[in-house]
């Protein structure tokens, strides 16, 4: 082999490395913490604004919220596979992706523990590190398998707030509701799925225990002061008790990897 063809094949070798290389955007935060368990963090080129975990992906370009995202945002990071979750990426945005022969797989989630498996599956198949998410899967079941959960004899209310003039709570359904199932209590309002706007009158006739909302959501309102003075809320057991938890809203209701950290940390809170 001469020297020039041997130098050729290394060029070429290297340069077919470069290309093959994944450049991932991820478009929720769950997705992006899985991407980093099976060791596909430096392959992430973009990320929107749910991923916070680990905390080194803050460092990652942002893209936005998954609802407001754009092509061209997207695009301009040059990824070659788009993940994030069905029903929340425009469709126009997903074809435009597509026509721009971008791989793009919306994946579906189930709210549940069997739902985080699910999608730590889909996850790995679509990225080709089926062997590592063996792995990662049997962490996470001993993980759990591991937790106790201490029953709860409250009723928790959650309010998702972005301000006070901007408050909804949960019903059924909801990824909160889900949680709230699994750290052992009830949740207070289940006439409806999904989430309605708040109102003094629902929320004196919930009643409840515990209101649980996002940090985010309880810096909006003033903290748990500013809670105690919207409309209702000192009517019940819970503004009376002044009985307030809040969490990292990801972390809360992202059903990722750290689904048994967060339902020990709530099942925690709501019994103190």
């Amino acid at each position: 082999m001469s020297m020039k063809f041997f130098f050729l094949s290394i060029l070429l070798f290297i340069t077919g490395n470069i290309y093959s290389r994944q450049r991932i955007v991820s478009l929720n935060g769950a997705i992006s913490e899985m991407l980093c368990a099976l060791g596909l963090e430096n392959a992430i080129v973009g990320v929107d604004v749910t991923s916070n975990y680990p905390a080194s992906l803050l460092q990652k370009n942002k893209v936005g919220h998954n609802r407001t995202i754009s092509a061209e945002g997207i695009l301009a990071l040059r990824p070659t596979l788009v993940l994030g979750m069905k029903d929340q990426l425009k469709p126009e945005v997903a074809e435009q992706l597509s026509a721009a022969n971008v791989k793009v797989h919306l994946l579906p989630q189930e709210y549940s523990v069997a739902g985080t498996r699910s999608l730590l599956v889909q996850v790995a198949n679509a990225t080709g590190a089926g062997e590592k998410a063996k792995q990662v899967e049997a962490a996470f079941s001993k993980q759990y398998l591991a937790l106790h959960v201490t029953p709860v004899k409250k009723k928790v209310l959650f309010i998702y707030a972005r301000g006070t003039g901007s408050m909804m709570v949960s019903g059924t359904g909801t990824p909160v509701d889900k949680m709230i199932q699994l750290a052992g209590a009830q949740n207070a309002v289940t006439e409806f799925t999904g989430f309605k706007q708040l109102s003094a009158e629902s929320l004196v006739a919930a009643n409840p225990d515990v209101i649980l909302l996002f940090d985010s959501g309880l810096q909006s309102i003033g903290g748990a002061d500013g809670l105690l003075k919207v409309p209702g809320v000192a009517q019940t057991n819970a503004g009376r008790n002044k009985k307030v938890v809040s969490m990292d809203g990801q972390f809360l209701s992202g059903f990722g990897l750290r689904l048994p950290e967060a339902v020990n940390e709530l099942n925690k809170k709501l019994n103190q």
